[in-house]
């Protein structure tokens, strides 16, 4: 699928260069601040198949996105997960910089080699706890000893890991310091989320929410921060730990907004785009795919999603008892 039309640049004049792709919105988890315990999943009918997505992306790629990070749900659930990522790896050095993926890390032990040989050089894992019990806790699955294999596999294979953790007060801030130094140890990235306001669940995101400003302030006590000036194409501010010889991210949608230099789309799993992780402006690009003529609807998509894309979110948490910022789950929307 081709286009001729121009790069993707927003009403702000943001250049739009990372397209967040999800395979799928099912997971092998249920981590309680995502998803509640009796999740509802799409019928098969509704996600886009690997041909679909393939279309998507490489029409992405021909308007000028650089780097795609396949997420979820989790990707690796999907049966044919695989055979996308390999022939978008074909598209590294063409056209595409960087192919990646988010993952929980629960089916990395299966398939971090091959991961590898299809071009992927770097994931995100997701990782709130290296305690079993509080990560069946959290999770609601005894999954902590798939996970540590996979991440053992990961580093094996040549994969450049980021360990995700979301910081949930009363939960897992007394964890931080460890689970930064157990990382770094590893060789691994460690960056920190604050908890997001997406999706009904059944405690109240409230009462967990921890600032990162707190957590820094914390690790200051303990540790040197040298705020960095690596970027690696999200939202993520970065400082260097001395102590560790290891770098920290910090994400913070709620403290500290990061709009003004969004570079980033995502397309859900049936192929909706959200041109906001916290806006409800989307564009249908699977009505666009499976229209008589899917390349001018893709392009004509891409273009309304530029000039509806927000200046920026809308998250807050504010309120205990307060309704999520948005009804749909980041397994939906894709992490």
């Amino acid at each position: 699928m081709t286009s001729s039309r121009a790069p993707l640049v927003d009403q702000f004049q943001r250049r739009i260069s990372y397209l967040r792709l999800s395979v799928t919105d099912r997971c092998d988890l249920r981590c309680a601040y995502c998803m509640p315990e009796r999740m509802t999943f799409l019928p098969r009918k509704d996600v886009l198949s690997l041909e679909e997505l393939h279309d998507l992306a490489l029409g992405f790629i021909e308007r000028g996105i650089t780097k795609i990070r396949l997420t979820g749900g989790e990707p690796l659930v999907r049966r044919d997960m695989m055979e996308l990522v390999r022939a978008l790896g074909r598209k590294v050095g063409d056209g595409l910089d960087e192919l990646t993926l988010t993952t929980n890390g629960t089916r990395l032990s299966e398939f971090a080699e091959d991961l590898y040989a299809a071009g992927v050089r770097r994931i995100n894992v997701s990782l709130d706890t290296l305690d079993r019990a509080r990560f069946q806790q959290l999770s609601r699955r005894d999954s902590l000893p798939q996970v540590l294999e996979g991440l053992a596999a990961a580093k094996a294979a040549g994969l450049k890991v980021k360990l995700n953790t979301v910081a949930l007060k009363g939960l897992n801030e007394d964890e931080i310091p460890d689970l930064i130094a157990w990382a770094h140890g590893e060789g691994f990235e460690a960056t920190l989320i604050e908890v997001m306001p997406l999706g009904e669940v059944e405690e109240d995101r409230f009462d967990h929410y921890l600032s990162l400003l707190a957590v820094r302030d914390t690790l200051e006590q303990r540790w040197m921060l040298t705020p960095s000036d690596h970027r690696s194409g999200g939202p993520a501010r970065y400082f260097d730990v001395a102590e560790t010889g290891g770098r920290l991210g910090l994400i913070t949608p709620l403290t500290n907004n990061f709009c003004e230099g969004c570079n980033r789309i995502r397309v859900t799993a049936t192929g909706q785009l959200y041109a906001c992780l916290g806006g409800a402006e989307q564009v249908d690009l699977r009505a666009a795919l499976r229209s008589a003529n899917p390349q001018e609807a893709l392009a004509d998509g891409l273009d309304l999603a530029m000039r509806i894309k927000p200046a920026r979110h809308n998250f807050a948490i504010d309120a205990r008892g307060q309704a999520p910022a948005l009804p749909r789950h980041m397994s939906m929307t894709g992490g």
